[in-house]
């Protein structure tokens, strides 16, 4: 759960216990520059990595320190230098992680993913192989859009392995592609017809913001329905376009579908909040992150609201949340809280990561490696447990996204318009089996990044 700190002092104390649990190995000259490795040889590179994590991983002190000879790999190092959960503030670290530089470019420079853009809904189901695999989410530009993949269609089977045999090893790593061109025979079932589709992995221009449209309730209130999947700054264009739009149109609440959207940039998460406060964050903290004793004095760092002219100033907004609402997308939960607006969440828990992000690249490689925390303007943060929903309610995957019967989107026209939550809260799955399926699906990401 989130813990207030609503004053100074009781900010110098936040302060005061971090700095003293995370300095058990000593102090350090903060904001020091780790030297480059003279090489790229697989020592020289568990050399670099030792010394950047001892500097700036979030948990340099609580995590082990292993000699770093008797691993053959850099892999095996970096994951024998994370932090395991042996504080009782902090859970074990299951973010940090390192991609290729050149996939990590993609993303955050061009806007663009490679692979076949299909995801599906294994998390929903996990363990429970005896339970039919659906489409979740498939991306615009993607070959599988240009397929006819849609959001529904059942998972018979992947490069001939059956979707039960995928859901019990918990294993989807087929969706992914490791190089354009590479093949994906898809077996799908839709209206009880099986289709055969021969996919080819390629790069394709993401859609941040796949929906910005206004829709009317049963009630009469306008709505103003807004998909935000990836907080990347091609984001940016289409936000302003879809508040702008809002605005003329006088919207009345505004419904953020955030429950497939993994994070992404700090100041992209700020700048979505920011169109909802309004006035209302005016002069006021989005979000502060905090990093470990040794790079306090110099990385510490301070988001504000911004002032939008498109901006609607609303007192209440709508969030559609999920397990893959993380990160940068729990920062605007978090960060609406600080300032006094009230986020009425309908879905299913978020996935608790209140850390984040200053990659760092090297031969090739960038490692993510959590660096800091985020609190809101009333010190709140630390909901490893994530926010729990205020209206419980499964993802509906038979209807399309944006659809006014779709489930979500449905019980938050229905809040807006009654001020109560129109549907029991069930069909929820387990938060703790969600903590022993950390793999990520296709096209997943669980980003906060300082900047």
């Amino acid at each position: 759960m989130p813990k207030p700190v609503l004053n100074s002092r009781h900010r110098a104390r936040w302060a005061l216990a971090l700095s003293a649990l995370l300095a058990g190995c000593g102090g350090g000259d903060g904001g020091s520059e780790v030297p480059p490795p003279d090489a790229c040889t697989v020592a020289a590179q568990k050399g670099w990595l030792g010394n950047y994590m001892d500097d700036w991983y979030f948990w340099y002190a609580l995590a082990p320190r292993p000699d770093p000879a008797p691993y053959a790999s850099v892999a095996d190092y970096f994951d024998a230098r994370l932090y395991t959960g042996t504080a009782p503030d902090f859970p074990a670290d299951r973010w940090s992680s390192y991609e290729s530089t050149e996939s990590f470019n993609r993303f955050f420079g061009d806007g663009q993913a490679l692979g076949y853009g299909v995801a599906v809904a294994g998390l929903e189901i996990a363990g429970q192989p005896e339970l039919p695999l659906f489409v979740r989410y498939v991306e615009a530009n993607s070959p599988a859009a240009r397929a006819g993949v849609r959001r529904g269609d059942q998972v018979i089977s992947v490069n001939g392995r059956s979707a039960a045999d995928m859901v019990g090893a918990n294993d989807f790593s087929a969706l992914s592609a490791s190089a354009a061109g590479q093949a994906l025979v898809l077996t799908l079932r839709r209206s009880g017809a099986d289709q055969v589709l021969d996919l080819r992995a390629a790069t394709y221009a993401l859609t941040p913001v796949p929906t910005g449209t206004v829709l009317t309730s049963a009630g009469g209130r306008r709505l103003g329905y807004l998909i935000v999947k990836d907080m990347i700054s091609q984001a940016l264009a289409p936000l302003e376009t879809a508040f702008a739009r809002f605005r003329a149109a006088g919207v009345e609440a505004v419904v953020l579908d955030l429950r497939y959207n993994g994070g992404g940039l700090v100041s992209v998460a700020g700048t979505l909040a920011s169109y909802v406060a309004g006035g209302r964050g005016s002069n006021r903290v989005f979000a502060t992150l905090l990093f470990n004793d040794r790079q306090a004095g110099t990385s510490n760092s301070q988001f504000n609201f911004s002032g939008l002219a498109s901006a609607l100033g609303a007192s209440r907004v709508y969030v559609l949340t999920g397990p893959r609402t993380c990160s940068a997308s729990e920062q605007v939960i978090n960060g609406l809280r600080g300032v006094g607006i009230d986020v009425v969440a309908i879905g299913d828990t978020t996935c608790g990561k209140p850390v984040g992000f200053q990659p760092a690249s090297q031969c090739g490689t960038t490692y993510s490696v959590v660096n800091f925390e985020s609190v809101n303007e009333r010190f709140e943060g630390r909901y490893f447990d994530g926010f729990a929903p205020t209206c419980a309610v499964a993802d509906d995957l038979s209807r399309a996204l944006g659809a006014p019967d779709e489930a979500l989107l449905s019980a938050a026209a229905s809040f807006a318009d009654n001020g109560v939550c129109p549907a029991p809260a069930s069909g929820a799955s387990s938060r703790t089996l969600r903590r022993q399926s950390p793999r990520a699906e296709a096209g997943e990401r669980q980003d906060m990044l300082a900047r």
